[in-house]
């Protein structure tokens, strides 16, 4: 398959490597000179500097011979016309574009996005996706990992089994099957000592072992208490940084948690009073630095379920350490969950129980 991506950053650089490793032919577009020069240098790609909404540009990356355009830039207008281009002048047959502005995205049901209007496929909003994680996490305190399908019908649930009083634990699965508290649930794998398999009839519920289920969502809550977890979904959460990850994290929560009290800390004055005056009196907002304590005592942490930080509050140096003070003085401040998250990969880190997990996009610091 050719493949044009459009964007060199870390968004277009993951793509860009894994479809190498797969074998595709690809072309990558950059304004940079730079990021164009290491791309070509680190990958089997050819990299071509330009504009990537230019009909020229496209051009000479081949997109009239391209079977999927990939516009990743930072730019959603650029990402836009760029598949707009692709469409009208290249007809190339697949159209990818990330977007990060909530107007945008926001338009997506009224079709905006038609062939015959803005000819995108497949839209990849990676805050949306972030903050929906971060939405499931504090709705789901007992699992380490939530993913939903059919339609939000089901959802894959990671849970650690810590409790040997649990209800389940000890249990085989047709014990398991025969519970009501797990009448909704379907046990799938364990991960035990380093060692992930199926679960097979004989096999018990031990204390240490990672156990991953389907689940009906409705019945998320039943399905964790079985397992030893009693914790109810946040209700009181503060958001530390008011860039695009924490205003979908807020619109999220106000949808799936009602009634719940929200807070935001925005360093940036002038984002503060503009997220203040968008957000009205719906909730508060506090300008200022998150890690300073008398901050922290004003939005009441003591008080809070749950933290979720930063957007852009650290020099990349100096972030992994920083943000693990930072979540230990949020749990000594009284937060049950503090979520870290920054958009700067720093090498390789994890644990759990007050974990590090670094991942390509985020690092997520969770403390149970």
């Amino acid at each position: 398959m050719r493949v044009v991506i459009c964007g060199a950053g870390q968004v277009g650089t993951t793509i860009a490597r894994h479809l190498v490793e797969r074998g595709d032919h690809v072309t990558v577009i950059d304004s940079s000179q730079e990021r164009t020069r290491r791309m070509g240098e680190s990958y089997d790609v050819r990299a071509i500097q330009g504009h990537a909404s230019h009909p020229e540009v496209l051009r000479r990356a081949g997109a009239q011979d391209a079977d999927m355009l990939i516009a990743v830039t930072r730019s959603d207008e650029v990402n836009m016309v760029a598949c707009q281009m692709a469409y009208s002048l290249f007809g190339v047959k697949r159209r990818l574009a990330r977007l990060r502005h909530a107007g945008f995205l926001e338009r997506d049901g009224s079709g905006l996005f038609a062939a015959e209007h803005m000819p995108i496929d497949v839209l990849i909003a990676p805050e949306i996706e972030i903050a929906e994680s971060i939405s499931r996490r504090l709705r789901t305190p007992g699992a380490f990992e939530v993913t939903p399908f059919a339609d939000g019908k089901l959802a894959l649930l990671g849970i650690h089994i810590a409790d040997g009083r649990a209800p389940l634990v000890g249990e085989r699965l047709w014990e398991l099957q025969e519970s009501t508290a797990a009448a909704s649930m379907v046990p799938l794998l364990v991960e035990r000592k380093g060692r992930l398999f199926p679960f097979a009839e004989d096999t018990r519920v031990e204390v240490g072992d990672d156990l991953y289920v389907i689940a009906e969502a409705s019945q998320l809550t039943e399905v964790q208490q079985a397992f030893g977890y009693r914790d109810r979904p946040a209700r009181r959460v503060v958001v530390a940084g008011a860039g695009n990850v924490g205003l979908h994290l807020v619109s999220r929560l106000r949808s799936v948690l009602p009634g719940s009290d929200i807070k935001i800390i925005e360093i940036d004055p002038a984002r503060a009073e503009e997220v203040a005056v968008a957000l009205s009196d719906q909730m508060l907002v506090l300008g200022g630095d998150a890690l300073e304590q008398e901050l922290l005592d004003e939005a009441q942490v003591a008080g809070a379920d749950a933290s979720r930080g930063f957007d852009h509050l650290f020099d990349a140096r100096q972030m992994v350490g920083q943000m693990a003070n930072v979540a230990l003085g949020w749990r000594a401040s009284g937060f049950a969950i503090c979520i870290a998250f920054s958009q700067r990969k720093q090498g390789s880190l994890g644990f759990r129980d007050g974990c590090f997990q670094i991942l390509e996009s985020q690092l997520t610091l969770i403390g149970g």
